[in-house]
């Protein structure tokens, strides 16, 4: 789920009221009544969950598990999005939402097209790191590590699990290219829906499979008065697990 949102507010009769959440096209936000609202805004309101850093498991994983289906339970939405971070060809960090797909042995599973932004950066420097930000129970988990890329079996097998939809816009394809129009999305969306439905099976060769082998696992427990606790995972010489409480 890479995302980039745009809105506009109208007034019910085409035109743009320049007001209201979002603003319309040119904004009618000042500096001063945006600081206001930023300023003005609290964190954590609600009781936050403890954690004991002497008692979590000697690997990762099994924390991440635990902590992604507390989160989930205490009702945070989406709880499976994170932020991915890469580098392009010079040098420039990029990042972009999207949707986890699985948590294993070897590592942290995701899935774009091998020619989009993401995976033309992956393919140049196989390194990334994944953000996940639970506000629900003030819970932060930080991954970074080497990325590789699944063969065609695993990727697609990753779309057949997955809803019409997700079959749709990798059938859509062309991710990150510059679009022409609006109209032009709707004509290719509605054919790629069109073929997901009739044919389920349908290849879509550049959906690529993505796991991300982790080298640092941080656990992060927000704290009400600030004296959060951190947790590092640092992979040591021979694959073990070196655990590190670090300053908040």
């Amino acid at each position: 789920m890479s995302s980039e949102v745009s809105d506009e507010v109208s007034d019910g009769s085409g035109g743009e009221t320049g007001s209201g959440v979002g603003g319309g096209v040119g904004g009618g936000v000042g500096g001063e009544e945006f600081r206001s609202v930023l300023h003005a805004l609290r964190v954590w309101d609600s009781p936050l969950p403890g954690f004991d850093p002497e008692a979590a498991p000697g690997e990762p994983v099994a924390l991440f598990r635990e902590w992604f289906v507390h989160a989930a339970r205490a009702g945070q939405p989406e709880p499976h999005t994170m932020s991915l971070a890469t580098v392009d060809g010079e040098g420039r960090p990029d990042v972009r939402t999207l949707m986890l797909h699985d948590v294993d042995a070897r590592g942290w599973h995701f899935a774009s097209h091998a020619t989009s932004a993401k995976g033309v950066q992956l393919a140049a420097r196989p390194e990334a790191a994944l953000g996940f930000y639970w506000p629900s129970v003030g819970r932060q988990v930080r991954v970074r590590g080497a990325v590789t890329a699944c063969g065609p079996e695993e990727s697609r097998a990753d779309l057949a699990v997955r809803s019409r939809g997700a079959l749709a816009a990798a059938l859509t394809g062309r991710q990150s290219e510059v679009l022409g129009s609006v109209e032009e999305l709707v004509r290719a969306s509605a054919a790629a829906w069109e073929r997901a439905g009739s044919e389920p099976d349908a290849p879509a060769p550049t959906w690529t499979r993505y796991v991300l082998a982790p080298a640092e696992v941080e656990f992060f427990q927000g704290d009400a008065a600030r004296r959060h606790t951190r947790l590092r995972y640092r992979r040591a010489a021979g694959g073990s697990w070196v655990r590190e409480l670090l300053w908040p």
